[in-house]
């Protein structure tokens, strides 16, 4: 597997070289130049493979190797080509160099396949540029209405429509006809996280991507003076979010994983260090595999909070904007990810996702399961986002053992 080693090193730095910024970052949007650079790069190099290669409507590249006696089943591995603004060298796009290689090795080591093998270098996933995401995965499985983009404009103020035209796409008048031939997809992705890191794992299997809830909130109480209004008489908005917040983490601490709760952004208003804050805004976001229980923790959170402001005499507003259950992995196929793992001696777990990947629209339709790889400090949509080159090995080691089980075996 060393000849696989250096072409991983190879790719990725080929890849993440695209959209490379001075200070590091790659910004790699939908659509851009720098999108556009990617996908030619990328489709050349499925041509050189001999790989049957094309792009669907909206601009997702699949590189294809013909099955001998099931052609009309595919095992589709892949992931995204977009990246977050000034993002790292892996998030996306080591799944698809991944998962090319992969499919290369198989055929050059084992021959045709017995199943469709395809690699999909997906269009976008992040939504860094529009306000829309998983553009690309949702495409496949016809789930995007056209009118909701049409209008939409990125932050220099160009249409959707126009980019995606300028990109070398007809923007579609109707949903794209779902893809009805995709017998199991397995996506390759860093973990985002330190869980492999600090547990000394090289692999994980990933059985479950977490549900989210997120919600604005806001306060509104009284501004006043800071030297004249008595502690008694305050409306301090600042103060009924801070028992919110130490109420919600204390609780969300004593139940433990895989419950998170974050709070993330804060505005105050007037935000001056001799008023008292009349208002306040925060976000919160809370995960949880299961839904039953991420839905009874954020219903008896909202509990909380009204009675917290209440306490206070504050006003509260609550939207909660976000809602997105869990997704849980096949178990047919996590169990034969999980075999080719322990057959291939690697160190390996099994786990959750705390992220969400394109896997979680592709679960909804056809079996599918994770691979991951540790993130070195657990460091992702950043410059700094790296993975050791052994640890990217294992994690195609583990791919190629998966592929094969479910392309090459009866």
């Amino acid at each position: 597997m060393k000849t696989i080693e250096k072409q991983i090193d190879e790719q990725v730095t080929w890849l993440s070289s695209i959209g490379l910024d001075e200070a590091g970052g790659t910004t790699r949007l939908l659509y851009d130049d720098n999108w556009v650079k990617a996908q030619e790069g990328l489709k050349e190099k499925f041509i050189n493979s001999d790989f049957e290669t094309y792009f669907d409507n909206i601009g997702n590249l699949y590189g294809r190797l013909v099955g001998s006696k099931y052609p009309n089943e595919v095992i589709l591995t892949g992931s995204h080509v977009d990246t977050v603004v000034h993002g790292g060298a892996l998030d996306g796009q080591f799944g698809i160099i991944a998962s090319y290689l992969a499919i290369k090795y198989l055929k050059e080591t084992y021959g045709q396949p017995l199943r469709t093998l395809e690699v999909v270098s997906m269009a976008e996933e992040e939504g860094s540029r529009f306000p829309f995401a998983f553009w690309g995965s949702k495409n496949i499985f016809g789930l995007v209405n056209p009118e909701e983009v049409k209008y939409a404009e990125d932050t220099d103020g160009i249409k959707f429509v126009d980019a995606m035209e300028n990109a070398g796409f007809t923007f579609p008048i109707t949903k794209q006809e779902p893809r009805d031939d995709i017998k199991a997809f397995v996506e390759i992705h860093i973990e985002q996280g330190s869980v492999l890191e600090k547990t000394q794992k090289q692999v994980a299997v990933v059985n479950n991507i977490v549900g989210q809830k997120r919600y604005d909130i806001r306060l509104i109480g009284q501004a006043n003076h800071a030297g004249t209004t008595p502690m008694g008489f305050r409306q301090d908005a600042v103060y009924a979010m801070s028992k919110m917040i130490s109420r919600s983490i204390d609780k969300a601490k004593a139940i433990g994983d895989p419950l998170v709760l974050t709070f993330g952004h804060i505005d105050v208003t007037p935000n001056t260090v001799n008023v008292v804050p009349g208002e306040v805004f925060f976000t919160v976001d809370c995960r949880h595999t299961d839904a039953d229980d991420l839905e009874e923790f954020t219903t008896q959170m909202e509990k909380d909070f009204q009675e917290l402001a209440k306490e206070c005499d504050v006003s509260i507003e609550i939207d909660n904007w976000m809602n997105e259950a869990p997704v849980p992995m096949s178990p047919d196929i996590v169990t034969v990810l999980e075999e080719a793992c322990a057959e291939s001696n690697l160190n390996y777990t099994t786990m959750h996702s705390g992220a969400g990947h394109d896997s979680q629209i592709f679960a909804q339709y056809v079996p599918t399961a994770m691979i991951f790889v540790p993130s070195i400090d657990g460091i992702s949509h950043n410059p700094d986002e790296s993975t050791k080159l052994e640890d990217l090995t294992e994690g195609v080691k583990a791919l190629i053992a998966s592929l094969y089980k479910l392309a090459y075996e009866e």
